[in-house]
């Protein structure tokens, strides 16, 4: 995709540089000036400074509140005394919530039955009336729009709409202020509201000062809307597959979202489940970050060589609102993904000793026996074999590699089970 030029720049639909400054104006106070770090381990692994824009750390834990309340603040009375309704199973419902209470309008959210529950309490905490239904988000949008058409509250949306893309772009003029040298900014994609934002304000920026400042987008590989979107020039919906990156799991680009990103980016790759777990486990080890696979969409790309960057680099985390069950499991998932951690299944003779000698060779590499399993009903064992299931810790894939071909050399069969 071309770099957007000079002139282009005025071509760019939706807000102007005015509207993300009078977005600024009226966020201040509300949303905070999140930190700007600096990443020496992203560093060394792109090859250029990485800074990380931590909107993880942001109030109701994303970047949501900054659209939603800028949206809610174009509100006329009239329009306030209806209140306002939205569909959302996650940082949508906290920031159409929380900006809600803060502007003293009644707001009702639609969330799916499986809502994860710290997402569900931090809703109703922040004052919003929550109503549970169906199993995913289809059923939640479609009651919002009739609730909506029966009681006249105004529908507060995810991403396509002028206000919101300009209360989402205030991230791109913080990243400015506090990194002027940017030449690359990174930015996870979903239905396109941050994106749209920031690329708009990145963009338009570089064409008045007469500079290069590349935008490359980050999607979940089973949920990449914008690559069939991009390749036929309109917005495509596509079959959502399985992800753990929910926050950015759209099945269709937003209209007047598509309009923006497809003048303004420059490129968009795909991250899978695996880089997406390894890139927390590195976010919580290296900079003691806890984010959501959403957020670490940026983080996983570079770890995975799918960036090249020439200069100072910004990769926005654009949440940290992670059930912690999910965050044990995607942990576990990082660490094997990194080569640290192996669950094994190992065919034994159904004979005394043998569970003691399978921990010794693998005491004798340095690993670590961290939980094991021991039983007679494996599918495909001998009568008279049993089967030993364990979890080991190790230092990377070459100490990984190292356990199982010391395993191999006694005569066991080792098989990887993830």
């Amino acid at each position: 995709m071309a770099l957007l030029g000079k002139k282009a720049a005025t071509t760019i639909p939706g807000p102007t540089l005015d509207d993300f400054a009078d977005a600024q104006r009226v966020l201040e106070g509300v949303a905070q000036t999140t930190p700007m770090e600096i990443s020496r381990y992203l560093s060394e692994e792109l090859g250029q400074p990485v800074h990380l824009k931590c909107e993880n750390l942001q109030r109701t834990g994303s970047y949501k509140i900054r659209g939603a309340y800028y949206r809610m603040s174009k509100l006329t009375q009239e329009e306030r005394s209806h209140g306002v309704v939205a569909a959302s199973a996650g940082n949508h419902a906290q920031g159409v919530a929380f900006a809600a209470r803060e502007q003293g309008i009644k707001a009702t959210i639609f969330t799916p039955i499986g809502v994860a529950l710290p997402k569900l309490q931090a809703t109703k905490a922040y004052g919003a009336e929550v109503v549970l239904g169906g199993d995913s988000i289809v059923e939640p949008l479609r009651e919002a729009a009739a609730f909506a058409e029966r009681t006249g509250a105004i529908r507060i949306p995810p991403f396509d709409h002028p206000d919101v893309i300009a209360g989402q772009g205030t991230v791109g003029l913080e990243i400015l202020d506090q990194t002027p040298e940017v030449t690359t900014v990174i930015v996870p994609i979903g239905g396109g509201g941050l994106m749209a934002g920031v690329a708009s304000v990145m963009k338009q920026t570089a064409a008045r000062e007469g500079r290069e400042i590349r935008v490359i987008g980050v999607q979940a590989e089973n949920a990449a809307s914008y690559v069939p979107s991009l390749a036929k020039g309109k917005p495509v919906e596509i079959e959502l597959g399985p992800t753990i990156s929910d926050g950015i799991a759209v099945s269709k680009p937003g209209n007047l979202n598509f309009d923006i990103i497809s003048r303004c980016v420059d490129e968009v790759v795909t991250v899978s489940d695996d880089e997406s777990a390894t890139a927390i486990l590195v976010l919580l080890e290296r900079a003691k970050m806890v984010v959501e696979p959403s957020g670490a969409a940026g983080v996983a790309a570079i770890l995975a060589g799918k960036i090249k960057a020439t200069g100072p680099t910004v990769v926005i985390l654009s949440g940290g609102n992670i059930d912690p069950m999910i965050l044990e499991r995607v942990i576990s998932r990082g660490m094997a993904a990194a080569g640290r951690y192996m669950k094994l299944r190992i065919p034994l003779p159904d004979r005394p000793g043998q569970l003691a000698r399978t921990s010794e060779i693998v005491a004798s590499q340095n690993a670590n026996v961290v939980e094991v399993l021991h039983t007679r009903h494996g599918t495909g064992l001998q009568i008279s074999q049993v089967e030993l299931e364990l979890h080991i810790e190790t230092r990377g894939p070459e100490h990984a590699q190292a356990v199982l071909q010391a395993l191999r050399d006694e005569g066991y069969e080792p098989r990887l089970d993830f």
